[in-house]
């Protein structure tokens, strides 16, 4: 009987939907993303209540189905267009903070002898745009699902706190003008709501500043995925691993990505269609999330956390400083 349970998906699915219609009722009370607070919750339930075998099936389709689905649908967030409102010092500084913040993690998981994944996805999502960003390139890499939850949680919340600091850095601390207060803030934190809520809070040129370069950095995406594939394909950086790539080195749920960013590139469909497929991307990865939630304990928290907290927040720093710096050798 119980095998039987276990083997219909509904209750898994439905209890990640539940999870996941909370966290997008609770976002919209407190400055935290619903993914991360999804994950959260998801720690919360799975460490205070036993949920059984019943609950396996659904979570695994959750992690193995709607995962790969929200990412592919995500490529209708990008429009390549956006890149002609850049100036070539603003894709240079684009580039070359997300090159050091990725490679730096690298440097830190050697220097901490820490897992090498782990540390990649937090570079991965601390320079270019959060759980997005992780959520597009942890099965590339072949990161563990308890580090992916714990990953997002962390870059989320120094994004939330550098929505509040970065302000006071750039104007009060580096004296820079509403433009550059404006770069810094979009190439530095990792969501997109976060680089408004802070950019605005300084007025309406380094909100709309922030929001354009934001946007670069979000179509660099596309190019580290692909390099990623390339990388991986040919390597093994971490032979324990959970790798989960296809044989041919290219999963179906990127061509799918890359796809679907051509259909805002290049306005195959209405924007307001548009519109509808980005927030259906939105909810499933917040479900998958809260998916990736349920399966993490508090003894791999209290194992990973602090180091990986330390580490995102030294990757975090170090973005901020090159970043300040380029900008105020290049204004």
């Amino acid at each position: 009987m119980g095998k039987r349970n276990n083997s219909i998906p509904v209750y898994g699915v439905a209890l990640c939907i539940s999870i996941g219609m909370a966290a997008l009722f609770i976002a919209g009370y407190i400055p935290i993303g619903a993914t991360t607070i999804a994950i959260l919750l998801g720690i919360l339930i799975s460490n205070s209540i036993s949920l059984g075998e019943i609950f396996e099936k659904g979570l695994q389709v959750t992690e193995k189905q709607i995962l790969p689905f929200a990412i592919a649908l995500m490529g209708v967030n990008l429009n390549f267009m956006v890149l002609r409102g850049l100036g070539y010092q603003s894709i240079l500084l684009i580039i070359a903070a997300m090159t050091v913040t990725i490679f730096s993690s690298l440097l830190l998981a050697k220097i901490f002898k820490f897992d090498t994944n782990f540390a990649l996805l937090l570079g991965i999502g601390n320079g270019i745009c959060g759980s997005s960003a992780i959520a597009a390139t942890e099965e590339i890499i072949g990161a563990k699902k308890e580090n992916v939850g714990l990953s997002i949680a962390i870059v989320n919340f120094l994004g939330t706190i550098g929505i509040f600091l970065l302000p006071i850095i750039s104007t009060a601390i580096l004296k820079f003008n509403h433009i550059n207060s404006g770069m810094l803030i979009g190439n530095t934190l990792q969501a997109i709501g976060q680089v408004v809520a802070a950019g605005f809070s300084i007025g309406e040129i380094a909100g709309q500043t922030a929001t354009i370069v934001k946007m670069g950095r979000i179509l660099m995406l596309t190019p580290v995925v692909l390099i990623l594939l390339f990388v991986f394909s040919k390597n093994k950086l971490t032979p324990g691993a959970e790798r989960k790539t296809k044989k041919n080195g290219v999963p179906l749920f990127i061509i799918g990505f890359i796809f679907f960013s051509l259909i805002p590139t290049f306005d195959l469909l209405p924007k307001e269609i548009i519109a509808i497929i980005g927030k259906i991307s939105q909810i499933a990865l917040i479900i998958a999330m809260a998916g990736i939630g349920l399966k993490i304990t508090f003894a791999s928290v209290m194992r990973d956390g602090k180091s990986a907290l330390l580490i995102g927040s030294i990757i975090f720093i170090i973005q901020i400083l090159f970043s300040g710096s380029m900008i105020f050798y290049l204004k």
